[in-house]
């Protein structure tokens, strides 16, 4: 079994660490390193973990080592490690964002293998969609190690250039923000008709909830799941024609543009 070290005990890796755990891996082949205890000690009490405020003992012991931090820190933290100990054997993978497979080679300074993922937040509930990207010289069994990973918390999509994880942090990095903006819309309105702050929120997030179960359980066009409530002449029929009035598709992909524009331009500035 691959032992694994993550450095950063922040929600993202505590929420891949408990989601490898509950799948069955052998707590006593994981470790987490973070420089401040209360965060590492609840996950060791809490799912058996090894733990350490010592990045270099935590690397030292693993196979691949799962970079959680800061993306400022990122670069530093890989520069720490390849001074200290060897990593020829070693698999890097990178939760961080921003941070491109060539800043962590030129970092690591030496030759290893590095794969870098985007997770977005809901992978903390285990619903959860990553990008993997994997660079030159990572083994088959390391991309499955990677692959154990990131599906413990989502499911998982491997990308053929590093340049798609702009595309897909766009999709669902960001995708979450969106729909919050849409239901906080909703909810404001619901207040607005007379329901209580409580009842509104209610409302908004089981209709959500049930919508987005709706795609899930029915593999037909979403546009046709659309239709099947959208009666000609009726109430939802008028809201859908307003959106299409104000121009609510076109508005949606200006926004995606806007936020692939945005990451192209902290990829070339980082």
């Amino acid at each position: 079994m691959t032992k694994i070290a993550f450095i950063g005990a922040g929600n993202m890796n505590g929420a891949i660490i408990s989601g490898l755990i509950k799948k069955g891996y052998d707590a006593t082949q994981v470790i987490v390193s973070n420089p401040s205890a209360e965060k590492r000690l609840a996950l060791h009490q809490k799912l058996g973990v090894l733990h350490t405020d010592n990045n270099i003992e935590a690397s030292e012991f693993a196979d691949t080592i799962v970079l959680g931090v800061k993306p400022h820190l990122i670069t530093a933290v890989c520069a720490d490690i390849s001074k200290h100990i060897d990593i020829s054997n070693k698999c890097f993978i990178s939760i961080a964002a921003g941070c491109t497979v060539a800043q962590m080679q030129t970092s690591l300074a030496k030759p290893c293998a590095i794969i870098r993922t985007m997770p977005n937040t809901p992978s903390q509930l285990g619903l959860g969609v990553t990008g993997l990207y994997s660079a030159s010289g990572v083994s088959e069994n390391q991309k499955l190690v990677a692959e154990e990973l990131m599906s413990s918390v989502g499911i998982i999509k491997w990308l053929a250039s590093e340049d798609e994880i702009d595309n897909i942090t766009v999709v669902s990095g960001s995708g979450p923000a969106y729909f919050f903006l849409f239901m906080e819309a909703m909810e404001q309105q619901a207040l607005n008709l007379g329901f209580t702050a409580q009842e509104s929120r209610e409302l908004v997030q089981q209709t959500a909830l049930g919508a987005a179960q709706m795609v899930v359980q029915n593999q037909i066009p979403i546009s046709e799941l659309r239709a099947n409530v959208t009666s000609k002449g009726g109430t939802t029929n008028a809201a859908i024609q307003s959106f299409i009035k104000d121009g609510l598709p076109q508005v949606v992909t200006n926004a995606m543009n806007s936020a692939l524009h945005r990451a192209k331009e902290m990829a070339q500035n980082s």
